[in-house]
């Protein structure tokens, strides 16, 4: 499959056409970027680590039922993806308080939430993606209620899924942002990426930060943590 002119750069990826239209080929950048673009750096290593995890783990949801992007993986920082519209939601599941979540609410983090919480944000950086409620998806059109139904129920089986995997490895799966794509039969997959940059890991005793806080708040060692995402994630349990 030959990569074609890039279609999109984001703060993470490149995404590029194929001489196949219904695949793109998504490279993974070691560019870090937070609160919104307003905090910027490297993390060496980075692209290849959340584009390695990211696979391992879309075939780890895929073989439990959970319809993802991913094809194949060309090299270490480059992946085929299925051609999707992404949907203009970012997809956040709360198992624990910490981010945005305690700062809104006024509540320590690491406070364990009696169920999963899933929330919607719009996903405009000009507007900081600001969280919205099921009628302002609909009043926006933002996506059709069975897709966002979908989606909502999709995130729960997500959730579920992963935080059993990183238990099994030592690892407390605090949040993590999903987002989702339709093809053009209309299929609704799980697309873009889950990584230390998208979902917060604390070590499962510790409490240790092992996501992309370490960058965001000047923890230090952010390389190192998510080298050690990744060697866990890459453990085979017996």
């Amino acid at each position: 499959m030959e990569k074609g002119r890039m279609l999109y750069e984001g703060k993470a990826k490149k995404v590029y056409e194929t001489d196949n239209p219904e695949y793109r080929i998504v490279s993974y950048k070691d560019d870090a970027t937070a609160f919104n673009g307003e905090k910027k750096g490297t993390i060496v290593g980075k692209g290849a680590i959340n584009n390695q995890m990211s696979n391992l783990l879309f075939q780890m949801l895929a073989k439990n039922g959970i319809p993802t992007h991913f094809v194949e993986e060309l090299s270490e920082r480059e992946t085929v993806v299925k051609a999707v519209e992404i949907v203009p939601l970012e997809v956040v599941v709360r198992n624990v308080t910490a981010g945005s979540m305690a700062k809104r609410l006024g509540l320590e983090e690491g406070r364990e939430l009696s169920h999963p919480i899933v929330e919607f944000y719009y996903k405009r950086d000009d507007l900081g993606d600001p969280l919205v409620t099921d009628a302002q998806i609909e009043v926006l059109e933002l996506a059709p209620a069975k897709i966002r139904d979908e989606i909502r129920e999709m995130a729960l089986q997500v959730n579920e899924l992963l935080a059993r995997f990183m238990a099994d490895r030592g690892i407390l799966l605090v949040d993590f942002k999903l987002e989702f794509g339709v093809t053009e039969s209309g299929e609704l997959l799980l697309a873009d990426e889950i990584s230390p940059d998208t979902c917060r890991f604390w070590d499962i005793e510790t409490k240790e930060k092992l996501d992309k806080d370490r960058f965001r708040r000047d923890l230090g060692n952010v390389e190192g943590a998510y080298q050690e995402m990744m060697k866990r994630v890459s453990e085979v349990q017996n």
